[in-house]
């Protein structure tokens, strides 16, 4: 029998933390401090009400010290959510990682060029090792000496860049341009290894606080912390978040454990959001990894929760789909589950799933699955340059286009093309009009690649934007724009199989050939689902949302990840050596990442939730998740 959810007889049980985080934040004894929020708890509300706190005790002191308050959140929608609650006070600095730690290096020329240039030496030096060992004529080989030329490149123009550029929000592909990769990592090196910089930094915000901290990059954060400890009597570290609630990879997996002594450790046990039943639920999920519990309002309802097992093999999951709907409008006599006026927020666990239902499968695999890791952060959240070029610029001009929008197509280039700046312009003297004739035939070269319905793949319009000068390359795709016809054969065929470990192709530029040689016409599904407008939701959409109805679709054969495993989550498969080996090790786990984001789906319900999972083994499914206690016997149903 499932254990009873504790319901606490005040709603305002947890005001005693804000005042707790309050007493932090004093100027003549600071406090450093973890806030625990799990979901729904009000996290976002105990953030501004400790700035609205600062700005009421020490406005006065922090104008005449000519200080801020520095606070870092993970979108744009919530930095402005934030700045919207506190009158845009110019006190108080909200910002993206990104945008923070832009204020904090851009300008300084000098030494961001220095650390470029010993990067990109060791780089190099560490790629024609390997060239020397690998065997000639392989794609791995081939990938290096591009690679390699276009370092070379990017190094000999260093000494001609006077000002390094950066847009946060936006494409960074000139040379002078730093990527967001670079920008992280440079920020982190100087606040590291800088004692000045560190002084200016503390002096200009002696007090920091990060919202969402377990998903802030953990370079960033181990800084922060270092900063921390070496000028605890002058800064204030405030670190909002649930360690629950890593969704990305490059956040600090430990976070909020073996902190100093010293340190405040407020924790919030309510859960505004959630009904008792789906407190129950996401109690028992989280169990596993810690004690952390908590409670639900006195006025929430019960609410609702289902789970329906279907074997993995079924032939139309679209309509098991909307049987399962139609079940739960009759469980919870709630009309919105089904109909044409149904109000369901679809969510998928892995994106897989949601790549191969909507169709950009092919183009999404290659990136994803790249072994590093290194490109899986930007490709969910839609700031990778190499696709970004393809979806921010290319498909709204092939779109504007269809819709015969020639001035948006105009707008685009003018904005956008290399071909149009003052720069280009200005080399051509008198003859600027040949210059915009070459920008217009550079646009129809581009669109001629649909002409009589062709669908072109994305190397296709690589190679007519290299060709044209249309628009500048990202660095990523630059060794392979650099290829002649010749190389670009081999690294199509993928080179010959492997004999050493050193012919192995770069994994990145392996996962870059793979994915331009997939339809462009799968970008506009991409685009949609990383936009948060499509039919299914990525969990790192719908962060800090609620809705009404929730529908969980867990299918691990259709999703194929490696990286999470439902299958051994729910018990019909059993841990790998590898996952004991991590378990051992300390290191996260396929069935841990499984688990946190099962907890963030189930956590955005605000009413009802049905979870359904394909299984090839659903008996054994019902049994798991009964001996696990998250379900009762009456809230399961096994489908055939």
């Amino acid at each position: 029998m499932m254990e009873s959810c504790t319901i606490m007889d005040d709603n305002n049980f947890d005001d005693h933390v804000d005042d707790e985080i309050n007493d932090c934040l004093s100027f003549d004894k600071p406090i450093s401090f973890f806030l625990f929020a799990g979901a729904g708890s009000g996290k976002t509300q105990s953030l501004v009400d400790a700035l609205k706190y600062l700005r009421k005790e020490y406005a006065k002191r922090l104008r005449l010290s000519g200080q801020r308050v520095g606070v870092i959140t993970y979108t744009n929608a919530a930095c402005d959510e934030i700045k919207r609650r506190l009158d845009f006070d110019p006190l108080i600095q909200v910002s993206t990682i990104h945008s923070f730690v832009w204020s904090l290096i851009g300008g300084l020329n000098f030494d961001i060029k220095q650390w470029l240039k010993v990067n990109l030496e060791n780089e190099i030096a560490d790629l024609e090792q390997k060239q020397n060992t690998g065997r000639a004529g392989t794609k791995a080989a081939l990938d290096r000496e591009k690679s390699i030329e276009t370092k070379q490149k990017r190094l000999s123009s260093l000494d001609n860049i006077k000002r390094f550029t950066y847009n946060p929000n936006g494409d960074n592909r000139g040379r002078d341009s730093l990527n967001h990769s670079e920008v992280i990592k440079i920020g982190s090196d100087f606040l590291m290894g800088k004692p000045l910089m560190q002084s200016i930094f503390i002096n200009k915000y002696p007090i920091l606080l990060i919202d969402e901290s377990q998903d802030t990059n953990k370079l960033l954060i181990e800084a922060f912390l270092e900063i921390q400890q070496k000028h605890n009597s002058r800064f204030i570290l405030g670190l909002f978040g649930d360690t629950m609630q890593r969704i990305y990879g490059d956040g600090k997996m430990d976070l909020g454990q073996n902190l100093p002594i010293d340190w405040a450790k407020p924790v919030k046990e309510m859960n505004h959001r959630c009904p008792r039943r789906i407190i129950k639920l996401i109690n028992k999920i989280r169990s596993a990894v810690d004690v952390q519990e908590q409670r639900p309002r006195t006025d929430k309802e019960e609410g609702f929760v289902r789970l329906f097992i279907l074997h993995s093999d079924i032939t139309d999951k679209s309509e098991a789909e909307s049987r399962v709907a139609e079940r739960m409008a009759t469980i919870t006599s709630d009309a919105l589950w089904s109909g044409t006026k149904a109000d369901i927020k679809t969510l998928t666990i892995e994106h897989h799933m949601a790549a191969r239902r909507m169709g950009f499968l092919e183009m999404f695999e290659p990136l994803y699955q790249e072994s590093s890791g290194i490109l899986k952060t930007g490709l969910l959240d839609g700031t990778l340059p190499g696709v970004r070029l393809f979806s921010k610029l290319i498909l709204p001009i092939v779109k504007a286009k269809q819709n015969d929008d020639d001035f948006s197509v105009t707008a685009i280039v003018r904005k956008d093309s290399p071909l149009l700046t003052k720069a280009a312009f200005k080399a051509k003297g008198e003859d600027q009009k040949l210059q915009i004739k070459q920008a217009r035939e550079a646009v129809e070269m581009l669109l001629a690649l649909w002409a009589d319905n062709a669908e072109p793949s994305f190397l296709d319009v690589l190679r007519c934007i290299v060709q044209t000068g249309l628009f500048e390359i990202p660095e990523s795709l630059r060794p392979i724009a650099l290829r002649d016809g010749a190389e670009q054969e081999v690294a199509k065929k993928n080179g010959k199989t492997p004999s050493l470990k050193e012919d192995y192709p770069d994994s990145v530029l392996d996962a870059w050939d793979k994915f331009l040689l997939t339809p462009f016409a799968q970008i506009e599904q991409y685009a949609a689902y990383v936009n948060g407008q499509a039919q299914f939701e990525t969990h790192q959409g719908v962060k800090g949302l609620e809705f009404p109805r929730v529908m969980i679709i867990i299918d691990d054969n259709e999703a194929r990840g490696f990286l999470f495993s439902y299958d051994k989550l729910f018990g019909a498969k059993n841990k790998t050596s590898t996952d004991i080996k991590n378990e051992d090790e300390g290191k996260d786990t396929s069935i841990e990442r499984t688990r946190r984001l099962f907890y963030v789906t189930c956590s955005r319900t605000e009413n009802s939730l049905v979870i359904i999972v394909y299984s090839t083994d659903p008996k054994k499914v019902r049994e798991h998740v009964l001996s696990e206690g998250w379900f009762e016997n009456n809230e399961i149903e096994i489908l055939s």
